[in-house]
């Protein structure tokens, strides 16, 4: 993933120097790694001396509520250098205002602030996410610049966020570029987010990157399975690797299940193909124990019933009128099921009409 992490890198240095740079938005299955990659950027990004937060938004959370807590931490670790101090301090009085006045409409909001800390009357405590967040966000930028670094926000699991606290996020990042101050998104979710941010916002495609991630090729998957356990005193041979290459198709979490498995089993150096296959039973048992089995136990039995159809198609993608044909049901009828599915994040729609799993096997 070397490009990407460059392109990232890029985009932290250019912001931090005050110049314009797009929002990174990793797209991709579940299991690719993005969550890795997010981290690496961070770390990366820390590095550099930007200040960053790092937030994954789960479904039963609002981004309002998992926000302002990071917030008020970058705020304050800005508000200890001193040619930045009044303005991170103007910033947090900002947060207060925006705690205080969306307490009511999302109540999971819980930051704690110093007695000396006040709202700042007419500062982001309109009551109004997306002008209240626009103006809290530019605030935690100018007190950024004025330090001569950067705010990064880095968010997992986006597609979790609702559609009208996305639309307020997309706002305050533009107006911040507007203003040319130093605040930038890299985020990650699954592939549904592309077309939420472009209902959300229709400019987002001109605030964000969409990189795709997807598995890894084949001399990148080699080396994800060869490396770790050469380093370690352990080869693999060629054969018993493109075995394993053809099992994953290179998607990174099963190389590391089919990796974990062929080191269990394998009685001494070299791991061998007989030692895969013995261990491509136990990794497929140990998905569907876990990996899969946590998605599956969330659905209804409506919903696991629409993806045992799509199963009996085959690996995919499928039409819905396909799917409809074998649950002998009309396309329109299963259209809530759908919904559902792809809200759970067990199903996503690659093309229109088209619906794939966003795991592979």
């Amino acid at each position: 993933r070397d490009e990407l992490q460059e392109k990232a890198r890029i985009a932290l240095a250019r912001t931090k120097a005050g110049r314009q740079a797009k929002s990174i938005l990793m797209i991709g299955l579940r299991g690719v790694g993005k969550t890795v990659l997010l981290d690496s950027m961070r770390m990366q990004a820390i590095e550099m001396g930007i200040y960053t937060l790092r937030i994954e938004a789960p479904e039963s959370r609002s981004l309002p509520g998992i926000l302002a807590p990071q917030l008020r931490k970058v705020l304050l670790e800005l508000s200890r250098i001193e040619k930045a101090r009044d303005v991170a301090r103007r910033a947090l009085g900002a947060l207060a205002g925006f705690a205080k006045a969306l307490s009511v409409k999302y109540n999971d909001i819980e930051v704690g602030f110093d007695s000396d800390i006040e709202p700042i009357p007419g500062l982001a405590d309109n009551g109004d996410l997306e002008h209240d967040l626009q103006q809290l966000l530019c605030s935690a930028g100018e007190a950024a610049a004025k330090a001569g670094s950067a705010v990064a926000l880095f968010i997992d699991e986006l597609q979790y966020v609702l559609e009208d606290e996305l639309e307020a996020l997309i706002t305050a990042l533009h107006a911040a570029a507007q203003q040319n101050l130093p605040v930038v998104l890299l985020g990650a979710g699954l592939p549904q987010l592309t077309g939420k941010m472009g209902r959300a916002k229709s400019y987002a495609e001109r605030l964000f990157e969409f990189p795709f991630i997807g598995e890894l090729p084949d001399d990148a998957a080699r080396l994800a399975i060869e490396k770790p356990a050469h380093d370690l005193g352990v080869d693999f041979t060629k054969e018993a690797v493109d075995l394993i290459v053809h099992h994953t198709r290179g998607y990174p979490y099963f190389l590391q299940e089919w990796g974990k498995h062929s080191w269990d089993v394998a009685p001494q150096s070299p791991i061998t193909v007989d030692d895969v296959e013995e261990a491509t039973a136990l990794a497929i048992s140990a998905l569907d124990a876990s990996f899969f089995r946590v998605r599956f136990d969330r659905l209804t039995p409506a919903e696991k019933r629409y993806l045992r159809a799509m199963a009996e198609l085959g690996p995919g993608p499928h039409r819905s009128g396909d799917i409809a044909l074998v649950l002998r049901r009309g396309v329109t009828q299963l259209g809530p099921t759908r919904n559902a599915i792809i809200g759970k994040g067990m199903i996503w729609s690659p093309n229109h009409g088209d619906t794939a799993f966003t795991v592979p096997l």
